[in-house]
């Protein structure tokens, strides 16, 4: 059976990729397993657990999900990205990557702006977090974007913020991934490009003899 490791930002990422995304990968006859850190400070951490980790345990595909919003500032890439929003995080990505050493068990995935932008996919999920006024609010800030992975990132405007803001009894935890659950990954990759790009290479990879 095929082993998937996620290096995970944070406590949400976590659970999602217990309770969501392991569930996707199962029928393909993937394990998919957090590896979870409690958020990243520099970007030489990243580096050097990526390193660490892939080169341990080479018989495994290592993935991240880190928020493309609030990156340590001398991440690769950060700097000298340009275009529009999925150029820079390709651009990025391909950073990384190429500084690590273009590892073959890594892939290198940034969220777009992050894990919350994300729900924005399908405001009805938030039914049982969130009462009618409240999606209401969230459904008005979704339509005035492209997308859900463009809901910007600036500190007051940050995906998670604004859904707090609107819902001050939202749990990022526990309730971003009962939204996400009801939302799936289908339904995310339908309306989040970047997301459907990361699903797509591991499902392709998933399949691989």
């Amino acid at each position: 059976m095929k082993r998937l490791i996620v290096y995970c930002e944070g406590p949400t990422e976590e659970n999602f990729t217990k309770e969501v995304l392991s569930k996707y990968f199962a029928g393909l006859g993937v394990t998919v397993t957090p590896k979870g850190v409690g958020g990243v400070s520099k970007y030489s951490i990243i580096k050097k657990d990526l390193e660490r980790l892939c080169k341990g345990d080479k018989t495994a595909l290592f993935t991240t999900m880190l928020d493309y919003y609030a990156l340590p500032s001398k991440t690769l890439g950060v700097d000298t990205a340009s275009g529009d929003l999925y150029q820079k995080a390709q651009h990025i990505e391909a950073a990384i990557a190429k500084d690590i050493g273009d590892l073959e068990n890594l892939y290198v995935n940034i969220v777009l702006h992050e894990f919350e932008g994300l729900l924005f996919t399908k405001t009805s999920a938030f039914e049982g977090v969130a009462n009618a006024k409240q999606i209401l609010e969230l459904q008005k800030i979704s339509d005035s974007f492209d997308t859900p992975e463009h809901i910007n990132d600036s500190y007051d405007t940050a995906p998670s913020r604004r859904i707090k803001r609107i819902v001050p009894t939202y749990t990022k935890v526990s309730d971003g991934t009962k939204v996400a659950k009801c939302i799936g990954i289908d339904g995310i990759s339908s309306k989040c490009k970047h997301f459907e790009k990361w699903i797509i290479k591991l499902t392709n990879w998933a399949k691989e003899d």
